[in-house]
């Protein structure tokens, strides 16, 4: 049986304590694999060992969004009154992929929690409520229909995210009540609301594909060209990750 070629893309599950089952939208693997990647479920077991050799196989981590909140104590701060329910083994988790991914230098996309616990990975803080803390931003939790794009995002020129989007601005859907406070290390951000919020950041350097969004482009991808291409762009990424580590194997063998 033949190899597979196509990029093997991991994505980091979610929990629900109430029934003890790992699950995720059915959205993420699908858009991953209409992209032409191979879409992989990591368990949420916080152990260094596990994810070390998870990760050895994965040509990209996709961080997905979540209905929890990440632990202000990652980044030096007491919870907020009005801060969500914390799931630590989602957070350790997402954090030693992370860690795994950067050291390899995987391509990641993260997307709304994702993209939150990637920028605390980094350095950067939160901001835990943001109706309380900025009572002038617009909504940021729009509800059902979940697929609706309720508002505009502007695009930092010469970025990743304005490039896909073929516009200087791209109408987007919501859903989370907190955001990016202070970007972390290697981090720019390139998309921002009407209201200042950051709404992507990016990885500014070469030889790295890391890319943020704060909305979700899985939900309505198959109806969204911007969604399509995002995507894309992504699993391409890893799929020349990929061949690159497998000419550096071949080269060593031949060496040998």
């Amino acid at each position: 049986m033949a190899e597979t070629k196509r990029a093997r893309i991991g994505i980091t599950m979610r929990v629900e304590y109430e029934t003890d089952r790992f699950y995720l939208s059915r959205y993420y693997s699908e858009a991953v694999e209409a992209a032409g990647g191979v879409p992989v479920h990591l368990s949420l077991i916080p152990r260094e060992d596990y994810i070390r050799e998870a990760v050895l196989g994965l040509d990209g981590l996709l961080l997905p969004g979540s209905d929890s909140d990440v632990d202000p104590s990652l980044y030096n701060r007491e919870p907020h009154k009005r801060l969500g329910s914390v799931h630590s083994i989602k957070d350790r988790t997402d954090l030693l992929a992370i860690e795994e991914a950067e050291r390899r230098g995987l391509p990641i996309l993260a997307i709304c929690f994702g993209m939150q616990v990637l920028n605390v990975a980094r350095g950067g803080t939160l901001i835990q409520d943001i109706d309380s803390e900025l009572p002038q931003a617009i909504k940021h939790q729009q509800g059902a229909p979940r697929d609706r794009r309720s508002h505009h995002v502007s695009f930092l020129d010469g970025s990743l995210v304005r490039e896909l989007a073929s516009a200087p601005e791209a109408l987007v859907n919501s859903h989370h009540h907190q955001a990016i406070e202070t970007v972390g290390r290697e981090l720019v951000a390139t998309a921002w609301t009407s209201d200042g919020l950051v709404e992507a950041l990016e990885d500014p350097r070469a030889e790295r594909f890391v890319l943020a969004v704060q909305w979700h482009p899985e939900i309505a991808w198959e109806e969204d060209e911007f969604s399509r291409r995002l995507f894309a762009r992504f699993v391409d990424a890893a799929a020349s990750f990929r061949e690159a580590q497998t000419n550096q194997t071949e080269e060593a063998l031949r060496v040998r």
